[in-house]
């Protein structure tokens, strides 16, 4: 046994504090709270953000922009990516999170054209860019748009 293998290490583990224990503890009496006030209080304090009242940071700020909640986000994959695979191979969404490409998959994939392709593939995806269809034909893939 070695002191780094000493689980858990020394030190790291320590016992929570027991307030109101009496005056002897040196946290009796108000526990640490202090006198009167909204902190003291059980239950009291202020929301993240609250400034006394005065307009808080993020009203003063300018709003700028728009988010449309509506818009579709697609996991984009570079075809020099899809050379990890085997000559002759199917490649789907499922496949690229099975070989660790993508970890999860929103509203489907997107095929990039950045980088050679030298595999002969059949690619099984969202969308694709013009020069990322054509590297796949050129290589004598074939390109499945869902």
């Amino acid at each position: 046994m070695k002191l780094n293998e000493l689980s858990p290490a020394p030190g790291s583990r320590k016992n929570a504090f027991r307030v109101g224990r009496g005056l002897g503890s040196g946290n009796g009496k108000t526990s640490g709270r202090g006198q009167k006030g909204q902190k003291s209080r059980s239950g009291g304090g202020v929301r993240t953000g609250f400034e006394g009242g005065q307009m808080p940071l993020y009203r003063r700020l300018p709003k700028r922009g728009f988010k449309n909640i509506f818009a579709n986000v697609y996991a984009e994959v570079n075809v020099e990516t899809l050379n990890r695979f085997e000559d002759g191979a199917t490649v789907d969404a499922v496949a690229l999170i099975e070989a660790g490409v993508l970890k999860n998959v929103r509203d489907g994939v997107r095929i990039l054209g950045n980088g050679e392709l030298t595999k002969k593939l059949t690619v099984v995806a969202n969308g694709f860019t013009k020069s990322a269809e054509e590297k796949i034909t050129a290589a004598g893939g074939k390109v499945e748009v869902i």
